[in-house]
C-alpha cells in the first residue's frame, strides 16, 4: 500500500518550494502528478500553488470542508502532492487517506503544524494521526539561529495573539521563531500573556 506524508513545518520553511521540487521531480521522470490545495487560500490567485521563491504551478484541484474526492480522477496518477494541508478539514484528510489504500498512490502532504496560539491545526491533528510519515522541514528562528518550531504572528510589527486562528499572510504577518524568543517577544510586549499563549 502507498503512503501518506505530512511533511510539516514553520512559516518560512520552503515546504511549497518542496513540493514543487518533488512535482518537478516526477516529471522529469514522465510520470503523473496531482496537486491539491485549499480553495480559500488566495494569497496568489484562486489556483495557483506559489512558493516564497517565485515557483509557481497551477493546482489541478480546489478542495473545501465539503468537497468529494473522487476516485476515478486520480487514477492513474503517479503521486498526489497537497499543499497548505493544515486548511483541509479532518474530513478531506481521511479521504486523502482512502487515496493511498484504494489506488495504491502515495499521498505528500505539506503544511504547518500549529497556529500562531501553539495550536494544532485540525487538519494538521489528523495527518498526525493517519500519516505513515512524519516529516519536519526545518528552518532557522527569524531571531536567533536555533530550530524554529512556532509561528510567530506580527501586528503592526509586534507580536500578537488576536485575530481568527486563519488568517492569510506571509513575512509581513508571520515569522518563523524558537521557543525560547517566541516567548521572550511576548514577555517584552505582553508580560501577563508570555506563560499561556494558548489560552487566548
Amino acid at each position: 500500500m502507498a503512503k501518506l506524508y505530512f511533511r510539516y513545518g514553520t512559516v518560512g520553511s520552503a515546504k511549497t518550494l518542496n513540493l514543487l521540487a518533488v512535482a518537478h521531480a516526477y516529471q522529469q521522470q514522465d510520470k503523473r502528478v496531482f496537486l491539491i490545495k485549499p480553495r480559500m487560500d488566495t494569497r496568489f490567485g484562486a489556483g495557483v500553488i506559489r512558493s516564497r521563491a517565485g515557483l509557481t504551478r497551477d493546482a489541478d484541484l480546489l478542495v473545501d470542508d465539503k468537497s468529494q474526492l473522487e476516485l476515478s480522477v486520480l487514477r492513474g496518477y503517479h503521486c498526489v502532492l497537497v499543499d497548505e494541508a493544515q486548511f483541509l478539514t479532518p474530513h478531506v484528510i481521511e479521504q486523502l487517506r482512502q487515496v493511498t489504500r484504494l489506488l495504491d498512490v502515495p499521498v505528500i502532504c505539506y503544511g504547518l503544524r500549529t497556529d500562531f496560539r501553539t495550536q494544532l491545526f485540525p487538519g494538521a491533528q489528523r495527518l498526525m494521526e493517519l500519516a505513515d510519515a512524519l516529516e519536519e522541514i526545518k528552518t532557522t528562528c527569524a531571531f536567533c539561529n536555533k530550530k524554529a518550531v512556532f509561528n510567530l504572528k506580527l501586528l503592526g510589527g509586534k507580536p500578537t495573539l488576536a485575530g481568527p486562528t486563519v488568517e492569510l499572510g506571509a513575512e509581513e504577518k508571520y515569522l518563523p521563531s524558537c521557543c525560547d524568543c517566541y516567548f521572550s517577544a511576548f514577555q517584552k510586549t505582553h508580560p501577563t500573556e508570555a506563560e499561556s499563549p494558548s489560552t487566548l
